[in-house]
């Protein structure tokens, strides 16, 4: 095709800009216009997918037919049927007279279905059954009907990943890309957002009856930068605004700034990527759950670890005397080192009793890591010392004894049977297997 022969196209249908994607998509949407080829038109919300579906229609045998757009995402589940297939008097409530569907009025025309992937699965069956074989049936009837109806169909959502994710058929979704054509979004478009906005500015200030806006050089390359996430309804939107709005019919970057809404930004916590041997060894994703989960631990660990020797200074009555608590940590030092990730803790390694200094004190710790029981005992003490032996003592921080429990739990669970229970934990019945043999729990 001709360059003149597309623009010729454009001045038809009221079509701005000269961005190659956009010549290629119309390019498309003439040569498939005089088959009966299903087409699906791919592209963002706004950037003008209904004008590729007129083309088709208008460039076509079925041009003096009837052509109908419908919105499949703006009609609601239970009346689809009805507005596509028709429905017999009396089919449900409401129906008090027969209708016709939209795919019987328009036989010998051309049916454009925007937003097809938000159509009902049980109406993509029936749709399907209609491309196949140009077959209906209305609602409440079980009488087959024939229509020979041309199929349009857009989509601003990857129906690829709705067939992963089931909410899209794998065979409509192939019958109805039998040619795609994809409409390129505005930011895509570069020199075109100015055009655009010149063709819209004239249009309202012959609308409103006031001057045409004009932009300064920045301001230009302000307008031309920005995402436009509405793409072209948006633009237009904004450019009508500015016409009403603005005194000064000449606006540099700050003044047309004003009008350009703020990106907006999600302040929502993410996961950060791998930078290690992980992201090569398969792991692209980053970090897991069980990473984060230890980071957590580790943190309340830590936090653990600091009220240890807050208790430890007034067991010892050594508050407010940081000499004398500096020498007690030391003392204490290995009660309250830093620990790597607990591994290959022996269940039957009983505590551990430490005696603090003066013999005030005795202070017993779990080899896990656990809250450590004070029995107090000064014996150059007269006066009664508080027992807080009654208090709750904290939970394992261990992730070795949490990780047991859990394969305690997971295998109690499923009766014992190692192939659910490695599922349920989210891990292989191997890694099970060796966690098994790790926690002597092979006669489980």
């Amino acid at each position: 095709m001709t360059p003149q022969e597309i623009q010729s196209i454009k001045q038809r249908f009221g079509i701005i800009g000269n961005a190659a994607a956009l010549n290629y998509a119309i390019q498309v949407a003439a040569q498939v216009a005089p088959t009966d080829m299903t087409v699906l038109i791919n592209g963002e919300s706004g950037s003008g997918k209904e004008s590729f579906s007129k083309i088709i229609h208008a460039l076509s045998p079925r041009k003096h037919g009837q052509f109908i757009a419908i919105n499949c995402g703006a009609i609601p589940e239970g009346t689809i049927d009805s507005e596509l297939f028709g429905h017999e008097k009396g089919s449900f409530t409401g129906a008090n007279d027969a209708r016709k569907g939209y795919f019987e009025v328009t036989n010998g025309g051309t049916i454009f279905l925007d937003e097809i992937g938000e159509m009902p699965l049980g109406t993509q069956s029936r749709l399907l059954r209609v491309l196949e074989n140009g077959e209906f049936i209305r609602v409440g009837s079980s009488k087959v009907q024939k229509t020979d109806v041309r199929v349009v169909a857009a989509t601003n959502v990857n129906l690829l990943e709705s067939v992963r994710n089931g909410r899209f058929r794998e065979d409509l979704y192939y019958r109805l890309n039998t040619v795609p054509i994809a409409v390129p979004s505005l930011r895509e478009r570069g020199e075109d957002i100015y055009l655009l906005f010149r063709k819209f500015t004239a249009d309202f200030s012959e609308k409103h009856r006031v001057k045409p806006i004009s932009l300064l050089p920045d301001a230009v390359q302000l307008l031309t930068r920005f995402r436009f996430p509405g793409n072209i309804r948006q633009l237009k939107n904004i450019a009508e605004q500015i016409s009403v709005l603005e005194m000064e019919r000449e606006l540099n970057a700050a003044q047309l700034a004003k009008y350009l809404p703020a990106e907006q930004t999600s302040n929502l916590p993410m996961l950060l990527h791998a930078a290690g041997p992980e992201a090569h060894s398969g792991n692209a994703s980053g970090y897991s759950e069980r990473d984060l989960m230890y980071k957590i631990l580790f943190d309340m660990r830590r936090d653990v670890t600091d009220l240890k020797k807050m208790v430890l200074e007034l067991a010892t009555g050594s508050h407010g005397r940081p000499h004398e608590t500096q020498e007690l940590l030391r003392q204490n030092s290995h009660l309250f080192a830093p620990t790597a990730a607990p591994t290959g803790f022996d269940n039957n390694q009983p505590a551990t009793e430490y005696l603090l200094p003066s013999g005030q004190s005795s202070f017993t710790a779990s080899p896990y890591g656990a809250e450590p029981t004070l029995n107090y005992a000064d014996a150059n003490d007269d006066q009664p010392v508080e027992d807080i032996s009654h208090e709750t003592e904290e939970e394992t921080l261990s992730l070795d004894v949490k990780e047991r429990e859990m394969i305690l739990k997971a295998l109690k669970k499923h009766g014992n049977k190692r192939k659910y229970a490695a599922h349920d934990l989210g891990i292989s019945e191997r890694t099970l297997y060796r966690k098994l043999k790790q926690y002597d729990l092979e006669q489980v």
